[in-house]
């Protein structure tokens, strides 16, 4: 085996030494192996340090940064201290199934310059079956095109790339604006570097929902905003019907921080027929949620 990795798995972590073990043991079970893993921890108090130093294995590396809340600050100090051809990223609550990186490879060697995949989702610690999915898709060219009319179908904990082109696009931005979608401003940003996407249609991993997780609806509406303001030109801004994915996300946003007014405004652009039905049974059900018991409170 050769002394370089072939793959470079980056973890980002603060505070959450339980999850890390996860993470950390489902890497070391890949049946892959030419990897190293880089743990890049936010000066966590907890017992971060000593997990990481418990596995005892000279392909796991930690590294200290303070990262002020912006996690891509943490995945960049891991892309630039990576020794592989391929970064993976993982976040530390997620984890994989043995065979994921041996698939991924599979697909990069077939010609992918970045892969993704499926996960299972988990709400609860002891959780032994499985019945939703963070779903992704298969995208069609100009894959940025698609990317940014249908919205992010990437999840990140599913993602192998090409650290070359990562270099190339300048990492992941740090922008507080786009805090929780700086992951689909990357893949923008990458689509415009290639078109090799390729999607692998099984589930190789999970994703946790348990709680912890850095989204919210006031980020979801700023980040919403920055990647139009970067990627809409002006001319379009006002007239984003056709991208549908940026009223529901609105829409639900507003409608999770109870501002009743701008969820319709938002949800009330998705139309039937036009729409995903899922996209439009979602929309449909909160705007008879704000008419019947919202509306007849005020």
């Amino acid at each position: 085996m050769s002394s370089r990795p072939v793959i470079s798995v980056v973890i980002p972590t603060y505070n959450r030494a339980n999850d890390l073990k996860r993470a950390l043991n489902s890497v070391q079970a890949q049946t892959f192996t030419n990897w190293e893993l880089i743990v890049v921890d936010n000066h966590s108090v907890d017992d971060t340090d000593q997990v990481v130093n418990d596995f005892n294995d000279s392909r796991i590396r930690l590294f200290k940064v303070h990262n002020n809340g912006v996690i891509a600050a943490s995945r960049n100090v891991g892309i630039r201290e990576a020794s592989g051809e391929y970064i993976a990223f993982l976040d530390s609550d997620d984890w994989w199934k043995p065979e994921k990186l041996r698939l991924s490879l599979d697909a990069l060697n077939a010609g992918a310059d970045i892969v993704y995949h499926d996960l299972l989702v988990v709400s609860k610690v002891e959780q032994r079956i499985f019945l939703k999915k963070a779903i992704t898709r298969g995208l069609t060219r100009p894959v940025f095109d698609n990317l940014l009319s249908t919205g992010n179908c990437i999840n990140n904990s599913s993602v192998v790339v090409k650290k070359s082109i990562l270099i190339s696009i300048g990492g992941i931005s740090e922008d507080h604006d786009l805090i929780a979608a700086e992951d689909y401003d990357c893949w923008l940003r990458v689509a415009q570097k290639t078109e090799k996407f390729s999607r692998i249609p099984k589930s190789l991993g999970y994703y946790w929902m348990g709680g912890g997780n850095i989204s919210n609806p006031e980020r979801t509406v700023a980040s919403i905003d920055a990647i139009v303001q970067r990627y809409i030109n002006s001319k379009s801004r006002e007239s984003t019907g056709g991208v549908l994915w940026i009223h529901y996300s609105r829409g639900r946003a507003y409608y999770l921080l109870c501002n009743w007014k701008m969820a319709k405004k938002y949800l009330g652009n998705i139309n039937w027929p036009g729409t995903p039905l899922m996209l439009y049974v979602k929309s449909q059900w909160m705007l008879q949620v704000i008419r019947l018991v919202h509306e007849n409170k005020s």
